[in-house]
């Protein structure tokens, strides 16, 4: 199989979707990896450390979809890229449908195999390709909220941890996910007031062993919800259900809850955000103000931070590409249930059911898992 990686073009996105020791690991089983030409220098990897691990470096991201039959990424094909799509190719990344019935239908109309990063599941529900990066976007919400916070950035002037005589500032996650878990951890490194609120108990009575004194869990429902926005100097989202659009937990009326100059980081945007005023923006243009409420709703986090996040990335999605690049895709969604269960959309029919339910479209069971 010839495997293609390209340079990733959505705005501030510096990972990139293979290591050189991918490369190398692909080429010992038999298989063709073309790189684009400056696809890793986001990760602070070189052309040259590619092309001695055995890759075919490629000028253009053109050649890349063109010869490719698998295509591995990290972000969504942007429109530019959906054109290159072809029907019978694979392309493996993250997709959040959800997020954007134009992706969707342009996928479907191209006929490729869209195999989504996000809905990889075990028999569990772990999402393992998701995890990695929603532990990355955890820790950087606390991490960006305490900028934002800052009276020159248009926050509270708040100080996370306050000082001695002055009360610390307080943080509510809505959801006690892997994002939920991360952002608690680093808001109590900081000394933080933290409440996590989910509809879990479960995973609330694990958190509440497991996390400091200064974090407090809560379950979550729409009267929490008010008293903790009324409280919050940093409000984080985090909630997910995978493969579909993220519920609406803070309406536009709720923001009047909320402190002048309060921070409010959507890390659900990438399945459509869980505040009604959220909208998707960049790192370069990460903020905006709607009710005196400083909103940050970058839909690409992690890759900020591109070397650390490439390096986790890629660390659990090798195997899978392995697995793809080896068997036919039939025969792999027999012995792995995971697979069959990213697989969104194929020759042009959706095959997971969230993802058709969201903009009601005809979904097709092609995968009993």
């Amino acid at each position: 199989m010839i495997v293609g990686v390209p340079c990733e073009i959505k705005e501030d996105e510096y990972r990139v979707a293979l290591l050189p020791v991918g490369v190398e690991e692909l080429n010992r089983v038999g298989h063709q990896v073309l790189v684009e030409s400056g696809a890793g220098i986001g990760s602070g990897i070189a052309d040259h450390e590619y092309l001695q691990h055995g890759a075919e470096m490629v000028s253009t991201a053109a050649e890349v979809f063109d010869r490719a039959n698998m295509i591995v990424k990290v972000k969504e094909p942007l429109q530019a890229e959906w054109p290159s799509l072809r029907r019978g190719q694979l392309v493996f990344t993250y997709f959040h449908f959800a997020a954007s019935r134009a992706l969707t239908e342009a996928v479907i109309a191209s006929g490729c195999t869209a195999i989504a990063y996000e809905t990889l599941a075990d028999d569990s529900g772990k999402l393992p390709l998701l995890t990695p990066m929603s532990e990355v976007a955890g820790r950087m919400s606390v991490q960006e909220g305490a900028k934002y916070l800052e009276r020159p950035q248009m926050g509270r002037g708040i100080l996370l941890g306050g000082v001695p005589g002055v009360a610390p500032a307080h943080i509510t996650i809505l959801g006690g996910g892997i994002v939920g878990a991360g952002a608690a951890k680093i808001a109590a490194g900081f000394g933080a007031d933290v409440h996590i609120l989910d509809i879990n108990m479960d995973r609330l009575r694990y958190l509440d062993d497991i996390m400091p004194a200064n974090v407090n869990v809560l379950f979550s429902d729409r009267h929490t919800i008010r008293e903790q926005l009324k409280r919050a100097d940093l409000v984080v989202g985090a909630v997910l259900i995978p493969g579909a659009k993220a519920p609406c937990l803070i309406e536009r009326e709720q923001l009047g809850l909320m402190k002048p100059g309060s921070v409010l980081i959507d890390v659900a945007i990438d399945q459509g955000g869980c505040v009604e005023t959220s909208r998707p923006t960049s790192h370069s243009e990460p903020t905006f103000l709607v009710d005196q409420v400083l909103h940050y709703c970058v839909t690409n986090m992690p890759g900020a931070v591109g070397r650390t996040s490439t390096f986790a990335l890629c660390n659990v999605t090798l195997p899978w590409v392995l697995r793809l690049a080896n068997d036919e895709l039939r025969a792999l969604t027999e012995k792995y249930p995971e697979i069959a269960r990213a697989v969104n959309v194929i020759d042009g029919s959706v095959t997971n059911r969230a993802v058709a339910d969201t903009f009601n479209l005809p979904y097709e069971d092609r995968f009993r898992v």
